[in-house]
């Protein structure tokens, strides 16, 4: 038996966490994919087989309405929050004020960050961005990936040094090779609630069930809070 979930990547931590576990105790494998939530969404609303899907509240709302996902079935893991990295063991530039941030920026040689138009984390870097004016003097420096988890892995393989790259915190923390410096200044700041629904189409709708509730209880509360999810 499959169970298939589309996700944003910024719940992969806690999917991961949990898998191993779940699928030796109910005898299934977890197939899952995680992208930009964007991404996420249009492959269900394509048509894209999905029985549990993990996107921001807002989405799952709209796919509520939509017919896609089951009204009465969303629940929320918490909410996670736009940090900014850097390559691990390199120095942490100073990031808590706008001026900080601008300078930081502007210092490095690369700002990775995930999709700015389809990844919720990508849409916020680039806005911020534009508000400090880098996409009219700087975009040569801009990193753009499909999420922020390859973004932050893309950096952290480069052969540059003085780079630095904004995403969900959760996707910083679980990539090997850099580490979160801080938030985003109080100005910028980001908070996005990740809530799962079960897909209407759904092939294993009890299962889903089943893992939804480890996903949002107890059980993986101590996952979530270490890779940064807050709630």
């Amino acid at each position: 038996m499959e169970l298939v979930i589309l996700s944003g990547g910024a719940a992969a931590g806690v999917v991961r966490g949990i898998q191993a576990e779940f699928e030796k105790n109910s005898s299934c494998t977890i197939n899952a994919t995680f992208n930009a939530v964007g991404q996420m969404r249009n492959q269900l609303l394509a048509g894209d087989a999905c029985d549990l899907i993990i996107l921001t509240k807002q989405l799952i709302d709209q796919l509520i309405a939509s017919g896609h996902v089951i009204a009465g079935s969303q629940q929320s893991l918490g909410s996670v929050k736009t940090g900014v990295a850097i390559k691990s063991g390199k120095a942490a530039p100073a990031i808590s004020t706008r001026e900080e941030l601008l300078q930081a920026l502007l210092s490095s040689k690369g700002i990775y960050f995930p999709d700015p138009e389809k990844a919720t984390a990508g849409i916020h870097v680039m806005s911020v961005l534009k508000a400090l004016g880098l996409d009219k003097t700087h975009s040569d420096k801009f990193r753009t990936y499909p999420n922020g988890a390859v973004a932050m892995a893309a950096m952290a393989a480069s052969d540059e040094d003085n780079l630095i790259g904004s995403t969900q915190v959760t996707e910083i923390n679980i990539t090997p090779g850099c580490e979160l410096v801080g938030l985003l200044p109080k100005e910028f700041e980001l908070a996005t609630d990740y809530t799962l629904g079960i897909c209407t189409n759904a092939k294993n709708p009890e299962l889903a069930k089943q893992l939804a509730s480890i996903l949002t209880g107890a059980a993986s509360v101590e996952i979530r809070k270490r890779i940064g999810f807050e709630f």
